[in-house]
């Protein structure tokens, strides 16, 4: 069951995008908590039912910590705002998240972080070690999109696109982590994992001596049991009410 935020939604958006936009300022704020906010820049997006594949995107200007349910903005794939909007919207976000909204039907949420774990593993040749316990779980299921500057340009859309393929979860080399799923809360436990994988990576180059490698069966054993274990229950939404529920605590405003 997904967390009762108790917020009471706003004239002219439907119940369906009011729940959407609640969870979308929650993230934010868990964002924030974990550190892996970017001062005003990078985005978490989720697209709002229906035909249009309009998509909420946080106001460009303002800290994660100020993002809030109602001052969220929409817009369309074009990047134009639909409906009301107070602050303008920033075109990397916009040229990166539009074009994965517009061409996979399974991204209902896209998330792109910068955080210096993430930016460290997407800087290295070999890219994501599986030689971890988090690592082992995302085998089989990273891409990598190669870096050609700013992201600003849509005729580099069509080259993310190709290189993502029917993956979820995405290194972007030289520039940061990037991961799309089904749902807020399913996007967010795939980022956790693949922040931490990231975390202990570095942590573990940084150490004096060869990192142990992990028997390609075990790490492929790893990536399958994890996929069962996702499947039963609802462990990503269980996660992300506890996480809702943390932030809450200390500062509820992003229910406004």
């Amino acid at each position: 069951m997904a967390t009762k935020l108790g917020t009471q939604r706003r004239d002219g958006i439907t119940a369906a995008e009011w729940r959407l936009r609640l969870d979308l300022a929650a993230c934010y704020r868990i964002f924030d908590h974990l550190g892996w906010a970017e001062m005003i820049f990078n985005h978490i997006t989720v697209r709002v039912p229906g035909p249009e594949r309009h998509f909420l995107i946080n106001p460009f200007g303002l800290t994660y910590r100020e993002v809030t349910a109602s001052n969220l903005v929409k817009i369309d794939r074009q990047g134009r705002p639909v409906g009301p909007a107070h602050h303008p919207v920033n075109p990397a976000g916009f040229i990166i998240h539009a074009a994965i909204h517009g061409a996979r039907e399974d991204a209902h949420c896209v998330m792109h972080t910068h955080t210096t774990a993430g930016m460290a593993v997407a800087c290295k040749e070999r890219g994501l070690s599986h030689d971890n316990f988090y690592g082992a779980q995302l085998w089989g299921r990273v891409a990598y999109h190669d870096f050609e500057g700013i992201t600003v340009h849509a005729d580099e859309q069509p080259r993310l696109l190709a290189a993502i393929g029917a993956k979820d979860v995405v290194i972007l080399r030289h520039h940061g982590l990037l991961v799309l799923g089904p749902s807020i809360e399913r996007a967010f436990i795939d980022l956790w994992t693949l922040q931490r994988a990231c975390d202990v990576q570095c942590g573990a180059d940084a150490l004096a001596g060869a990192t142990a490698p992990l028997p390609q069966a075990v790490i492929e054993k790893t990536a399958r049991d994890c996929a069962v274990f996702d499947s039963v229950g609802n462990t990503a939404r269980l996660v992300f009410d506890a996480m809702v529920r943390r932030v809450a605590a200390i500062d509820a405003s992003f229910r406004d």
